[in-house]
């Protein structure tokens, strides 16, 4: 029998109402020891994530481990987007076993979640796998992540992706739930983002709209 198809997106494509997301200890500490990304892409790829997430109104999971004790205060590119908002401070280097992030993510409701964080190996295995093993759907922002090696982030990578977890990148992030430019009251939101943070795709745009008015839609 033949297939029809429709215009209509696949059901494992994200939209900012049908997951929630968490960004985990980017800290000053667990950054210095980070090589996997540099840090000044590292920080560009949190902010890009960051805006996208507070502009599209997903629901967001801000946490550390040990902010004043030991590893520092959260990128300010990111608490920027989320002003007011609760970090969820732990003492588990696994956030999944920490009550408190629990009784949120329970809160929120979402059974798709998307994490980003410091680092690959330790603080985003654990909780993706463990999310995993209760039944969510799992999404990993493999350049919002990073590690003290690039062994350590691409092996990483590998273990939660045979497990069943959806990896992704940052700028795809937004554009996924974006996704339509004909969505005029979240386009030029999506376009000031990625002019800022989308590297070379962001020079594009910023050309295209000041040599010849272009304009995606």
């Amino acid at each position: 029998m033949a297939l029809t198809a429709t215009p209509t997106p696949g059901s494992l494509l994200l939209s900012p109402t049908d997951h929630a997301l968490l960004m985990i200890d980017f800290q000053s500490q667990m950054s210095f020891a980070t090589h996997s990304i540099d840090a000044v892409t590292l920080r560009n790829n949190a902010a890009l994530v960051a805006r996208a997430a507070a502009g599209f109104k997903v629901p967001t999971i801000l946490t550390t481990v040990a902010e004043k004790s030991f590893s520092g205060p959260m990128f300010d590119e990111i608490t920027s987007a989320f002003p007011g908002q609760e970090l969820l401070d732990r003492t588990s280097m696994n956030t999944w076993e920490d009550a408190e992030v629990i009784k949120v993510v329970n809160a929120i409701g979402k059974q798709r979640l998307v994490f980003s964080g410091l680092w690959t190996s330790v603080c985003i295995v654990g909780p993706t796998l463990s999310a995993l093993d209760q039944g969510f759907e799992v999404y990993v922002i493999a350049d919002a992540c990073g590690d003290v090696t690039a062994e350590a982030h691409e092996r990483a990578m590998e273990r939660m992706v045979q497990a069943g977890v959806r990896p992704m990148t940052s700028l795809q992030y937004l554009l996924e739930l974006q996704r339509d430019w004909a969505r005029g009251e979240t386009y030029d939101m999506t376009t000031g983002i990625a002019k800022q943070y989308g590297g070379a795709y962001g020079l594009g745009i910023t050309y295209a709209k000041t040599m010849f008015n272009a304009h995606e839609g």
